[in-house]
């Protein structure tokens, strides 16, 4: 008994040995990519608001410079994490919840890129579209990887049951749809041919996640059905089913636009047309179903209001979806003329700026106390 007590606590006398900068890399997950992907989509609806105003531009450039220099330091931290503790590594990719949010790290990037192509492109033209061209590729590729990998695991490793599963199945499946929403704004500023490569893999990577996504749906449905909300640390996870369908929606839309743009004058130029047609079609369609998704998230939000939400990173899980759906909105306004689009679009959009702005006020409070630092996996991996 002596020396299993000695084995069981020799990580935790390790752990106190660390000094406290290093343990945070240590304890870093990919939860935080999180931070990356709310700050993101607020800039770009920020950009998306009707009007033309240098101010609204400016902010929205100005979050966008920030959200680069977090999402660089935060990738400083992961990869430090993977070299210098690689055996931290394996637990986190068992883990059924951590390793979902790996999902974060390719569209963390994404609106990035999106804004490399708004706010650097005007400026620095060919070249700006270059750089975003190489990290959407990048994107792309890592998307896919996650996409790919992370269900193995959930297949052949990871312990799972219908009672335990939340919406952030959705987060690696829904990678490959935010960089091929990406992929259209990128297209445009491209040559001919790149530019149909790129609305090509586009549609690609839509079709490779849309479908998982409405399947994971279902199950969520089910699993909502039969063993009712989840547990109120993860009550959260309730709005990330808003977030394959607005950007299912937004790809739609945007894939269409730039495909009628990349094959004019082709072979492809008729299927091309109907791809904007359909687009336009298809977004309605998600956005309706989209509509269903948010009042439940509303309602349970409501039903949550006793028990309350206890703060963690899965809070940034409020603006995302949120964001990328209101951004769907505002392109529906523009495509069909609807005005009322736009007004929702108006209102969503200033529930996604409150809900940052709390979210982020409560990540920093929780920053200064010390209580964000913390992986899960390696805490399973010590008992």
């Amino acid at each position: 008994m002596k020396n299993t007590s000695n084995v069981s606590t020799a990580p935790h006398r390790a752990d106190r040995r660390i000094p406290a900068w290093l343990d945070k890399i240590r304890q870093f997950t990919p939860n935080w990519f999180a931070v990356t992907m709310g700050t993101g989509v607020v800039y770009l609806v920020l950009n998306a608001l009707p009007g033309a105003s240098p101010i609204k531009t400016e902010i929205a450039a100005w979050l966008w410079r920030i959200d680069i220099g977090l999402y660089a330091l935060f990738l400083a931290m992961f990869v430090g994490r993977f070299v210098l503790f690689g055996e931290t590594i394996k637990p986190m990719l068992h883990h059924p919840l951590q390793s979902m949010f790996l999902g974060a790290l390719p569209m963390g990037l994404a609106p990035i890129v999106n804004g490399i192509v708004a706010f650097a492109g005007p400026h620095y033209g060919q070249d700006a579209y270059s750089v975003a061209l190489g990290l959407w590729g990048a994107d792309a590729v890592l998307s896919l990887a996650v996409a790919i990998g992370v269900p193995y695991l959930i297949f052949t490793t990871q312990q799972h049951s219908v009672e335990k599963l939340t919406a952030a199945l959705l987060l690696p499946i829904v990678a490959p749809e935010v960089a091929a929403a990406s992929a259209a704004m990128l297209a445009p500023h491209l040559p001919a041919q790149t530019a149909q490569f790129v609305v090509g893999t586009g549609y690609v990577l839509w079709a490779i996640s849309v479908p998982l996504a409405f399947s994971i749906l279902t199950i969520v449905l089910l699993r909502l059905i039969v063993h009712k909300l989840p547990h109120r640390e993860l009550g959260v996870t309730s709005w990330l089913t808003l977030g394959p369908i607005g950007t299912g929606a937004l790809g739609l839309i945007t894939l269409g636009d730039a495909a009628a743009r990349a094959f004019a004058n082709t072979p492809l130029q008729a299927v091309a047309t109907v791809a904007q047609d359909f687009g336009v079609l298809g977004a309605l369609l998600l956005w309706g179903a989209g509509l269903w998704w948010l009042a439940c998230a509303l309602l349970f939000m409501w039903s949550y209001r006793h028990e309350g939400l206890p703060f963690n990173l899965g809070w940034w899980g409020f603006t995302f979806p949120i964001g990328v759906y209101t951004l769907a909105t505002f392109n529906l306004a523009r495509v069909t003329g609807f005005h009322g689009f736009t007004h929702i679009g108006l209102a969503l959009a200033v529930l996604l700026g409150m809900l940052w702005l709390i979210v982020l006020g409560r990540t920093i409070r929780g920053l200064i106390l010390e209580r964000l630092f913390h992986a899960p996996c390696l805490a399973q991996a010590h008992s």
